[in-house]
Protein backbone atom coordinates (compact mmCIF):
# COMPACT_ATOMS: atom_id res chain seq x y z
CA UNK A 1 0.00 0.00 0.00
CA UNK A 2 1.25 3.49 -0.87
CA UNK A 3 -0.13 5.95 1.68
CA UNK A 4 -1.56 9.14 0.26
CA UNK A 5 0.18 12.37 1.37
CA UNK A 6 -3.28 13.53 2.48
CA UNK A 7 -4.76 11.19 5.12
CA UNK A 8 -8.43 10.36 4.88
CA UNK A 9 -8.73 10.70 8.66
CA UNK A 10 -6.64 12.36 11.30
CA UNK A 11 -7.47 12.24 15.02
CA UNK A 12 -5.60 14.64 17.29
CA UNK A 13 -5.56 14.61 21.12
CA UNK A 14 -8.99 13.02 21.43
CA UNK A 15 -10.30 12.92 24.99
CA UNK A 16 -13.34 11.24 26.54
CA UNK A 17 -14.34 10.78 30.18
CA UNK A 18 -17.11 8.81 31.83
CA UNK A 19 -17.90 8.85 35.57
CA UNK A 20 -14.81 7.39 37.24
CA UNK A 21 -13.17 6.43 33.94
CA UNK A 22 -10.79 8.34 31.64
CA UNK A 23 -11.67 6.30 28.53
CA UNK A 24 -9.53 8.26 26.04
CA UNK A 25 -6.54 10.38 27.03
CA UNK A 26 -5.08 12.50 24.20
CA UNK A 27 -5.36 9.76 21.57
CA UNK A 28 -3.88 10.33 18.09
CA UNK A 29 -4.71 8.34 14.96
CA UNK A 30 -4.05 8.62 11.21
CA UNK A 31 -5.81 6.61 8.47
CA UNK A 32 -4.91 6.72 4.77
CA UNK A 33 -7.17 5.95 1.77
CA UNK A 34 -7.22 2.23 0.96
CA UNK A 35 -5.44 1.31 4.19
CA UNK A 36 -6.34 -1.43 6.68
CA UNK A 37 -5.45 -0.06 10.10
CA UNK A 38 -5.72 -2.44 13.06
CA UNK A 39 -6.47 -0.86 16.44
CA UNK A 40 -5.72 -3.28 19.26
CA UNK A 41 -5.56 -3.28 23.05
CA UNK A 42 -6.92 -5.08 26.06
CA UNK A 43 -10.56 -4.75 27.11
CA UNK A 44 -11.01 -1.28 28.56
CA UNK A 45 -8.14 0.19 26.50
CA UNK A 46 -10.52 2.65 24.78
CA UNK A 47 -10.88 1.03 21.35
CA UNK A 48 -14.69 0.85 21.25
CA UNK A 49 -15.05 4.36 22.70
CA UNK A 50 -12.79 5.75 19.99
CA UNK A 51 -14.73 3.97 17.25
CA UNK A 52 -18.09 5.14 18.61
CA UNK A 53 -16.85 8.73 18.46
CA UNK A 54 -15.67 8.27 14.88
CA UNK A 55 -19.07 6.77 13.95
CA UNK A 56 -21.16 9.50 15.59
CA UNK A 57 -22.47 7.35 18.45
CA UNK A 58 -20.72 9.49 21.08
CA UNK A 59 -19.21 12.96 21.16
CA UNK A 60 -15.63 13.63 22.36
CA UNK A 61 -14.92 15.91 25.29
CA UNK A 62 -11.87 17.43 23.60
CA UNK A 63 -9.59 16.99 20.62
CA UNK A 64 -10.01 17.26 16.87
CA UNK A 65 -11.16 14.99 14.04
CA UNK A 66 -10.08 15.90 10.50
CA UNK A 67 -11.65 14.26 7.43
CA UNK A 68 -9.85 14.99 4.16
CA UNK A 69 -7.90 17.63 6.09
CA UNK A 70 -11.05 19.49 7.17
CA UNK A 71 -12.46 19.62 10.73
CA UNK A 72 -15.32 17.16 11.29
CA UNK A 73 -17.57 16.39 14.22
CA UNK A 74 -20.14 13.67 13.75
CA UNK A 75 -23.12 14.45 15.98
CA UNK A 76 -25.09 11.35 15.01
CA UNK A 77 -24.74 8.04 13.22
CA UNK A 78 -26.64 9.55 10.28
CA UNK A 79 -24.13 12.41 10.18
CA UNK A 80 -21.24 9.91 10.01
CA UNK A 81 -23.00 7.89 7.30
CA UNK A 82 -23.42 11.05 5.22
CA UNK A 83 -19.63 11.37 5.31
CA UNK A 84 -19.11 7.72 4.37
CA UNK A 85 -18.17 6.41 7.82
CA UNK A 86 -19.82 3.08 8.78
CA UNK A 87 -19.39 1.14 12.02
CA UNK A 88 -20.03 -2.60 12.30
CA UNK A 89 -20.69 -2.95 16.02
CA UNK A 90 -19.26 -5.73 18.16
CA UNK A 91 -22.75 -6.01 19.66
CA UNK A 92 -24.82 -6.65 16.55
CA UNK A 93 -27.29 -3.97 15.51
CA UNK A 94 -29.97 -5.90 13.64
CA UNK A 95 -33.78 -6.15 13.86
CA UNK A 96 -34.53 -9.74 14.91
CA UNK A 97 -38.18 -9.49 13.83
CA UNK A 98 -37.29 -8.58 10.21
CA UNK A 99 -35.98 -10.94 7.57
CA UNK A 100 -32.46 -10.93 6.14
CA UNK A 101 -33.29 -8.86 3.05
CA UNK A 102 -35.14 -6.23 5.09
CA UNK A 103 -32.23 -5.87 7.53
CA UNK A 104 -29.69 -5.38 4.77
CA UNK A 105 -31.74 -2.64 3.13
CA UNK A 106 -33.07 -1.05 6.35
CA UNK A 107 -33.05 2.74 6.03
CA UNK A 108 -32.11 2.65 2.35
CA UNK A 109 -35.02 0.68 0.89
CA UNK A 110 -35.53 0.91 -2.86
CA UNK A 111 -38.95 2.47 -3.52
CA UNK A 112 -41.06 4.07 -6.22
CA UNK A 113 -43.86 6.55 -5.57
CA UNK A 114 -43.74 5.67 -1.88
CA UNK A 115 -43.97 1.90 -2.44
CA UNK A 116 -41.17 -0.51 -1.64
CA UNK A 117 -39.59 -2.28 -4.62
CA UNK A 118 -39.41 -5.76 -3.14
CA UNK A 119 -37.69 -7.39 -6.10
CA UNK A 120 -34.92 -4.78 -6.18
CA UNK A 121 -34.40 -5.11 -2.41
CA UNK A 122 -34.08 -8.88 -2.64
CA UNK A 123 -31.77 -8.75 -5.68
CA UNK A 124 -29.39 -6.37 -3.93
CA UNK A 125 -29.51 -8.41 -0.73
CA UNK A 126 -28.71 -11.61 -2.60
CA UNK A 127 -25.72 -9.98 -4.28
CA UNK A 128 -24.32 -8.84 -0.94
CA UNK A 129 -24.89 -12.23 0.70
CA UNK A 130 -22.91 -13.86 -2.10
CA UNK A 131 -20.14 -11.33 -1.53
CA UNK A 132 -19.81 -12.32 2.15
CA UNK A 133 -20.31 -16.02 1.41
CA UNK A 134 -23.52 -16.49 3.43
CA UNK A 135 -26.02 -19.04 2.11
CA UNK A 136 -29.36 -18.38 3.85
CA UNK A 137 -32.85 -17.69 2.54
CA UNK A 138 -33.61 -13.98 2.18
CA UNK A 139 -36.95 -14.36 3.98
CA UNK A 140 -35.37 -15.95 7.08
CA UNK A 141 -35.97 -13.90 10.21
CA UNK A 142 -32.68 -12.61 11.60
CA UNK A 143 -33.80 -13.78 15.05
CA UNK A 144 -33.67 -17.37 13.73
CA UNK A 145 -30.04 -17.12 12.60
CA UNK A 146 -26.98 -18.15 14.58
CA UNK A 147 -24.72 -15.40 15.91
CA UNK A 148 -22.17 -16.18 13.21
CA UNK A 149 -24.78 -15.84 10.48
CA UNK A 150 -26.02 -12.57 12.00
CA UNK A 151 -22.45 -11.28 11.96
CA UNK A 152 -22.24 -11.89 8.21
CA UNK A 153 -25.61 -10.16 7.68
CA UNK A 154 -24.25 -7.16 9.63
CA UNK A 155 -21.21 -7.06 7.35
CA UNK A 156 -23.40 -7.35 4.24
CA UNK A 157 -25.54 -4.47 5.54
CA UNK A 158 -22.44 -2.30 5.95
CA UNK A 159 -21.23 -3.13 2.44
CA UNK A 160 -24.57 -1.91 1.08
CA UNK A 161 -23.64 1.67 1.99
CA UNK A 162 -21.36 3.89 -0.05
CA UNK A 163 -18.68 3.74 2.65
CA UNK A 164 -15.31 5.50 2.42
CA UNK A 165 -14.27 4.27 5.86
CA UNK A 166 -15.48 0.99 7.34
CA UNK A 167 -14.93 0.34 11.05
CA UNK A 168 -15.03 -3.35 11.97
CA UNK A 169 -15.25 -3.99 15.72
CA UNK A 170 -14.44 -7.68 16.37
CA UNK A 171 -15.96 -8.75 13.01
CA UNK A 172 -14.79 -12.37 13.26
CA UNK A 173 -15.70 -13.03 16.90
CA UNK A 174 -18.36 -15.55 15.87
CA UNK A 175 -16.97 -16.63 12.49
CA UNK A 176 -15.20 -19.87 11.62
CA UNK A 177 -11.88 -19.87 9.79
CA UNK A 178 -13.65 -20.33 6.45
CA UNK A 179 -15.95 -17.33 7.01
CA UNK A 180 -12.97 -15.32 8.25
CA UNK A 181 -11.07 -16.07 5.03
CA UNK A 182 -14.13 -14.90 3.05
CA UNK A 183 -14.21 -11.67 5.06
CA UNK A 184 -10.53 -11.06 4.35
CA UNK A 185 -11.22 -11.46 0.62
CA UNK A 186 -13.96 -8.82 0.97
CA UNK A 187 -11.52 -6.50 2.76
CA UNK A 188 -8.96 -6.91 -0.02
CA UNK A 189 -11.62 -5.97 -2.57
CA UNK A 190 -12.55 -2.89 -0.53
CA UNK A 191 -8.88 -1.82 -0.41
CA UNK A 192 -8.66 -2.04 -4.19
CA UNK A 193 -11.65 0.30 -4.37
CA UNK A 194 -9.88 2.79 -2.10
CA UNK A 195 -12.07 2.09 0.93
CA UNK A 196 -10.25 2.43 4.25
CA UNK A 197 -10.83 -0.12 7.02
CA UNK A 198 -10.25 0.23 10.75
CA UNK A 199 -10.03 -3.32 12.06
CA UNK A 200 -10.41 -4.11 15.77
CA UNK A 201 -9.67 -7.64 16.92
CA UNK A 202 -8.26 -9.60 19.84
CA UNK A 203 -7.16 -12.29 17.37
CA UNK A 204 -3.60 -11.24 16.75
CA UNK A 205 -3.02 -13.81 14.01
CA UNK A 206 -5.79 -12.13 12.02
CA UNK A 207 -4.28 -8.71 12.65
CA UNK A 208 -0.94 -9.93 11.31
CA UNK A 209 -2.66 -11.35 8.24
CA UNK A 210 -4.85 -8.39 7.30
CA UNK A 211 -3.35 -5.15 8.66
CA UNK A 212 -1.13 -2.66 6.83
CA UNK A 213 -0.37 -0.92 10.12
CA UNK A 214 -1.20 -1.41 13.82
CA UNK A 215 -2.01 1.22 16.45
CA UNK A 216 -1.99 -0.02 20.05
CA UNK A 217 -4.00 1.55 22.88
CA UNK A 218 -3.41 0.89 26.57
CA UNK A 219 -5.44 2.43 29.40
CA UNK A 220 -6.95 4.97 27.01
CA UNK A 221 -3.62 6.19 25.63
CA UNK A 222 -1.46 5.54 22.58
CA UNK A 223 0.95 2.74 23.54
CA UNK A 224 2.75 2.36 20.22
CA UNK A 225 2.50 1.76 16.49
CA UNK A 226 3.80 -1.00 14.21
CA UNK A 227 4.40 -0.78 10.47
CA UNK A 228 3.63 -3.73 8.21
CA UNK A 229 7.11 -5.28 8.43
CA UNK A 230 7.12 -4.93 12.24
CA UNK A 231 3.84 -6.71 12.94
CA UNK A 232 4.27 -9.89 14.95
CA UNK A 233 2.41 -11.30 17.92
CA UNK A 234 5.17 -10.80 20.49
CA UNK A 235 5.50 -7.09 19.69
CA UNK A 236 1.73 -6.60 19.72
CA UNK A 237 1.29 -8.40 23.05
CA UNK A 238 4.16 -6.47 24.63
CA UNK A 239 2.65 -3.11 23.60
CA UNK A 240 -0.88 -4.15 24.63
CA UNK A 241 -0.23 -5.44 28.14
CA UNK A 242 3.18 -4.01 29.01
CA UNK A 243 4.40 -7.46 30.02
CA UNK A 244 5.38 -10.75 28.39
CA UNK A 245 2.76 -13.47 27.98
CA UNK A 246 3.69 -16.95 26.84
CA UNK A 247 1.81 -17.22 23.57
CA UNK A 248 0.09 -20.42 22.51
CA UNK A 249 1.74 -22.68 25.06
CA UNK A 250 0.78 -26.30 24.60
CA UNK A 251 -1.53 -27.76 27.20
CA UNK A 252 0.13 -30.32 29.40
CA UNK A 253 -1.50 -33.69 28.63
CA UNK A 254 -3.53 -35.13 31.51
CA UNK A 255 -4.37 -38.85 31.65
CA UNK A 256 -8.17 -39.00 31.24
CA UNK A 257 -10.23 -40.59 34.00
CA UNK A 258 -13.63 -42.26 34.10
CA UNK A 259 -16.30 -41.58 31.51
CA UNK A 260 -18.32 -38.53 32.57
CA UNK A 261 -20.34 -37.77 29.43
CA UNK A 262 -21.44 -40.29 26.83
CA UNK A 263 -23.71 -39.40 23.90
CA UNK A 264 -25.27 -42.12 21.74
CA UNK A 265 -27.33 -41.65 18.57
CA UNK A 266 -28.26 -38.08 19.52
CA UNK A 267 -30.30 -36.13 16.95
CA UNK A 268 -30.79 -32.38 17.32
CA UNK A 269 -33.75 -30.35 16.15
CA UNK A 270 -31.54 -28.49 13.67
CA UNK A 271 -30.11 -31.62 11.99
CA UNK A 272 -32.66 -34.41 12.28
CA UNK A 273 -31.00 -36.83 9.86
CA UNK A 274 -27.66 -37.20 11.61
CA UNK A 275 -26.88 -39.14 14.78
CA UNK A 276 -24.07 -37.99 17.03
CA UNK A 277 -21.91 -40.35 19.09
CA UNK A 278 -19.00 -39.31 21.32
CA UNK A 279 -17.59 -39.46 24.85
CA UNK A 280 -15.78 -37.08 27.20
CA UNK A 281 -13.78 -38.35 30.19
CA UNK A 282 -12.97 -36.84 33.58
CA UNK A 283 -10.07 -34.38 33.30
CA UNK A 284 -10.35 -34.16 29.51
CA UNK A 285 -10.78 -30.99 27.44
CA UNK A 286 -12.48 -31.77 24.12
CA UNK A 287 -12.92 -29.16 21.41
CA UNK A 288 -15.72 -29.03 18.83
CA UNK A 289 -14.66 -27.43 15.55
CA UNK A 290 -16.54 -26.69 12.34
CA UNK A 291 -17.84 -23.94 10.10
CA UNK A 292 -20.76 -21.66 10.96
CA UNK A 293 -23.95 -23.71 10.58
CA UNK A 294 -22.20 -27.02 11.26
CA UNK A 295 -24.45 -27.68 14.26
CA UNK A 296 -21.96 -27.06 17.09
CA UNK A 297 -24.09 -24.63 19.09
CA UNK A 298 -27.18 -26.80 18.50
CA UNK A 299 -25.30 -29.75 19.98
CA UNK A 300 -24.54 -27.87 23.20
CA UNK A 301 -28.13 -26.56 23.37
CA UNK A 302 -29.43 -30.13 23.05
CA UNK A 303 -27.14 -31.38 25.81
CA UNK A 304 -28.28 -28.55 28.09
CA UNK A 305 -32.00 -28.89 27.29
CA UNK A 306 -32.47 -25.50 25.61
CA UNK A 307 -33.62 -27.27 22.44
CA UNK A 308 -34.15 -30.84 23.69
CA UNK A 309 -32.80 -33.63 21.49
CA UNK A 310 -35.26 -35.52 19.33
CA UNK A 311 -33.75 -38.91 20.12
CA UNK A 312 -30.72 -40.64 21.56
CA UNK A 313 -29.31 -41.15 25.03
CA UNK A 314 -27.16 -38.96 27.26
CA UNK A 315 -25.24 -40.62 30.08
CA UNK A 316 -23.57 -38.60 32.84
CA UNK A 317 -21.22 -40.42 35.22
CA UNK A 318 -22.49 -43.78 33.88
CA UNK A 319 -26.09 -42.85 34.68
CA UNK A 320 -28.60 -42.24 31.81
CA UNK A 321 -30.33 -38.88 32.16
CA UNK A 322 -33.37 -37.41 30.43
CA UNK A 323 -32.76 -33.76 29.60
CA UNK A 324 -35.85 -31.87 28.48
CA UNK A 325 -35.08 -28.55 30.18
CA UNK A 326 -31.96 -26.74 31.50
CA UNK A 327 -32.97 -27.58 35.08
CA UNK A 328 -32.65 -31.27 34.16
CA UNK A 329 -29.13 -30.62 32.87
CA UNK A 330 -28.13 -28.65 35.98
CA UNK A 331 -29.38 -31.42 38.26
CA UNK A 332 -27.39 -33.95 36.23
CA UNK A 333 -24.23 -31.89 36.78
CA UNK A 334 -23.98 -30.01 33.47
CA UNK A 335 -23.28 -26.29 33.07
CA UNK A 336 -23.34 -24.18 29.89
CA UNK A 337 -21.41 -20.98 29.19
CA UNK A 338 -23.35 -19.64 26.16
CA UNK A 339 -22.02 -17.88 23.07
CA UNK A 340 -23.74 -14.56 23.76
CA UNK A 341 -22.85 -13.65 27.35
CA UNK A 342 -24.87 -10.43 27.41
CA UNK A 343 -28.08 -11.93 26.07
CA UNK A 344 -27.93 -15.44 27.51
CA UNK A 345 -25.28 -15.51 30.23
CA UNK A 346 -25.79 -12.47 32.45
CA UNK A 347 -28.41 -10.16 33.92
CA UNK A 348 -26.60 -6.94 33.09
CA UNK A 349 -28.52 -4.70 35.48
CA UNK A 350 -27.75 -6.95 38.46
CA UNK A 351 -24.58 -6.92 40.52
CA UNK A 352 -21.56 -9.15 40.19
CA UNK A 353 -22.52 -10.96 43.41
CA UNK A 354 -26.13 -11.50 42.33
CA UNK A 355 -25.09 -12.89 38.94
CA UNK A 356 -22.62 -15.32 40.49
CA UNK A 357 -25.21 -16.61 42.97
CA UNK A 358 -28.09 -17.07 40.50
CA UNK A 359 -27.63 -20.74 39.44
CA UNK A 360 -27.15 -21.88 43.03
CA UNK A 361 -30.15 -20.16 44.62
CA UNK A 362 -32.16 -23.37 44.78
CA UNK A 363 -29.28 -25.06 46.62
CA UNK A 364 -28.46 -22.30 49.10
CA UNK A 365 -31.94 -21.09 50.05
CA UNK A 366 -33.04 -21.28 53.68
CA UNK A 367 -36.35 -22.60 54.93
CA UNK A 368 -37.24 -23.47 51.35
CA UNK A 369 -37.84 -19.90 50.18
CA UNK A 370 -35.42 -17.37 51.70
CA UNK A 371 -32.12 -16.23 50.21
CA UNK A 372 -29.04 -17.21 52.17
CA UNK A 373 -27.26 -13.88 52.06
CA UNK A 374 -24.21 -15.06 53.96
CA UNK A 375 -23.64 -18.03 51.64
CA UNK A 376 -24.25 -15.80 48.61
CA UNK A 377 -21.57 -13.34 49.75
CA UNK A 378 -19.11 -16.10 50.64
CA UNK A 379 -19.46 -17.85 47.27
CA UNK A 380 -19.22 -14.57 45.33
CA UNK A 381 -16.15 -13.36 47.24
CA UNK A 382 -14.39 -16.70 46.68
CA UNK A 383 -15.09 -16.68 42.95
CA UNK A 384 -14.11 -13.03 42.48
CA UNK A 385 -10.77 -13.74 44.18
CA UNK A 386 -10.17 -17.14 42.54
CA UNK A 387 -11.00 -15.96 39.01
CA UNK A 388 -9.34 -12.56 39.53
CA UNK A 389 -12.40 -10.61 38.40
CA UNK A 390 -11.60 -6.89 38.19
CA UNK A 391 -12.58 -4.65 39.78
CA UNK A 392 -13.23 -6.97 42.78
CA UNK A 393 -16.42 -5.14 43.78
CA UNK A 394 -19.31 -7.58 44.48
CA UNK A 395 -21.96 -4.86 44.28
CA UNK A 396 -20.79 -3.41 40.95
CA UNK A 397 -23.23 -3.80 38.06
CA UNK A 398 -22.02 -6.44 35.61
CA UNK A 399 -22.74 -4.22 32.60
CA UNK A 400 -19.96 -1.89 33.80
CA UNK A 401 -17.30 -4.62 33.64
CA UNK A 402 -15.02 -5.22 30.65
CA UNK A 403 -15.84 -8.07 28.26
CA UNK A 404 -13.17 -10.34 29.75
CA UNK A 405 -14.43 -9.82 33.30
CA UNK A 406 -18.02 -10.37 32.18
CA UNK A 407 -16.96 -13.68 30.66
CA UNK A 408 -15.19 -14.68 33.86
CA UNK A 409 -18.39 -13.80 35.74
CA UNK A 410 -20.36 -16.25 33.58
CA UNK A 411 -17.76 -18.90 34.36
CA UNK A 412 -17.85 -18.05 38.06
CA UNK A 413 -21.61 -18.45 38.40
CA UNK A 414 -21.46 -22.01 37.06
CA UNK A 415 -18.25 -23.03 38.79
CA UNK A 416 -19.94 -22.37 42.14
CA UNK A 417 -22.03 -25.48 41.39
CA UNK A 418 -18.89 -27.60 40.81
CA UNK A 419 -20.31 -29.14 37.60
CA UNK A 420 -19.29 -32.57 36.39
CA UNK A 421 -19.48 -31.48 32.75
CA UNK A 422 -18.63 -27.94 31.65
CA UNK A 423 -20.02 -26.93 28.23
CA UNK A 424 -18.68 -23.74 26.63
CA UNK A 425 -19.72 -22.03 23.39
CA UNK A 426 -16.99 -19.65 22.13
CA UNK A 427 -15.47 -19.21 25.63
CA UNK A 428 -13.18 -16.29 24.69
CA UNK A 429 -15.38 -14.40 22.22
CA UNK A 430 -14.53 -10.70 22.34
CA UNK A 431 -11.95 -11.22 25.10
CA UNK A 432 -8.49 -9.63 25.16
CA UNK A 433 -5.25 -11.58 25.14
CA UNK A 434 -4.61 -11.29 28.87
CA UNK A 435 -8.12 -12.39 29.88
CA UNK A 436 -7.95 -15.17 27.29
CA UNK A 437 -4.93 -16.68 29.02
CA UNK A 438 -6.73 -16.48 32.37
CA UNK A 439 -9.79 -18.26 30.96
CA UNK A 440 -7.56 -21.00 29.55
CA UNK A 441 -6.05 -21.38 33.01
CA UNK A 442 -9.50 -21.68 34.56
CA UNK A 443 -10.61 -24.36 32.10
CA UNK A 444 -7.44 -26.36 32.69
CA UNK A 445 -7.95 -25.95 36.44
CA UNK A 446 -11.54 -27.25 36.15
CA UNK A 447 -10.28 -30.28 34.19
CA UNK A 448 -7.57 -30.99 36.76
CA UNK A 449 -10.27 -30.77 39.42
CA UNK A 450 -12.09 -33.68 37.79
CA UNK A 451 -14.56 -32.00 35.42
CA UNK A 452 -15.07 -32.97 31.79
CA UNK A 453 -14.83 -29.94 29.48
CA UNK A 454 -16.49 -29.74 26.06
CA UNK A 455 -15.98 -26.44 24.22
CA UNK A 456 -16.94 -24.99 20.84
CA UNK A 457 -14.55 -22.51 19.25
CA UNK A 458 -14.24 -20.88 15.83
CA UNK A 459 -10.68 -19.80 16.62
CA UNK A 460 -8.38 -22.45 15.20
CA UNK A 461 -5.39 -21.61 17.38
CA UNK A 462 -7.57 -21.86 20.48
CA UNK A 463 -8.70 -25.35 19.49
CA UNK A 464 -5.13 -26.47 18.82
CA UNK A 465 -3.93 -24.94 22.10
CA UNK A 466 -6.57 -26.21 24.52
CA UNK A 467 -7.96 -29.49 23.24
CA UNK A 468 -6.83 -32.99 24.20
CA UNK A 469 -9.12 -34.20 21.40
CA UNK A 470 -11.18 -32.46 18.73
CA UNK A 471 -14.58 -33.44 17.34
CA UNK A 472 -15.12 -31.89 13.90
CA UNK A 473 -18.63 -31.23 12.58
CA UNK A 474 -19.94 -30.57 9.08
CA UNK A 475 -23.62 -29.90 8.33
CA UNK A 476 -24.86 -31.56 11.49
CA UNK A 477 -22.66 -34.66 11.57
CA UNK A 478 -19.36 -35.60 13.13
CA UNK A 479 -16.87 -36.00 10.31
CA UNK A 480 -13.72 -36.63 12.34
CA UNK A 481 -12.40 -37.24 15.82
CA UNK A 482 -8.77 -36.13 16.09
CA UNK A 483 -6.39 -37.00 18.90
CA UNK A 484 -3.82 -34.40 19.92
CA UNK A 485 -1.12 -36.12 17.86
CA UNK A 486 -3.33 -35.79 14.76
CA UNK A 487 -4.21 -32.11 15.26
CA UNK A 488 -3.31 -29.58 12.59
CA UNK A 489 -5.14 -26.72 10.88
CA UNK A 490 -5.19 -28.70 7.65
CA UNK A 491 -6.71 -31.81 9.26
CA UNK A 492 -9.41 -29.80 11.05
CA UNK A 493 -10.34 -27.74 7.99
CA UNK A 494 -10.45 -30.80 5.74
CA UNK A 495 -12.97 -32.45 8.06
CA UNK A 496 -14.88 -29.19 8.63
CA UNK A 497 -15.51 -28.87 4.89
CA UNK A 498 -16.72 -32.46 4.63
CA UNK A 499 -13.64 -33.84 2.89
CA UNK A 500 -12.86 -36.45 5.55
CA UNK A 501 -15.83 -38.65 6.38
CA UNK A 502 -13.88 -41.66 7.64
CA UNK A 503 -14.70 -40.98 11.31
CA UNK A 504 -18.43 -40.73 11.98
Amino acid sequence: MNPSPQPLLRVEKLDKRFPGVHALDSVDLVLHPGEVLAVIGENGAGKSTLMKILAGVQLPDAGAILLDGKPACFRSVHDALQHGVVLIHQELNLADNLDVAANISLGREAHRLGFLRGRAIRTEAQRLLRQVGLDVALRTLVGDLTIGQRQMVEIAKALATDARMLIMDEPTSSLSQHETDTLFAVIRTLKQRGVSVIYISHRLGEVRAVADRVVVLRDGKNAGELQRDQIDENRMVSLMVGRDIARWRQREPVPPGDMLLEVRDLTTQAHRRHRLNFQVRRGEIVGVAGLVGAGRTELLEALFGILPPLSGTITVAKKPVRIRHPIDAIRAGLALIPEDRKLQGLVLEMSLRENISLPGLFRTRRAGMFLNGRRERTDADAMIAGLRIRPPLPNKQVQLLSGGNQQKTVLAKWLTLKPRVLLLDEPTRGVDVGAKEEIYRLLEQAARGGAAVLFVSSEMQEVLTLADRVLVMHQGRLTAELARAQLSEEAVMRAATGQDLSHR
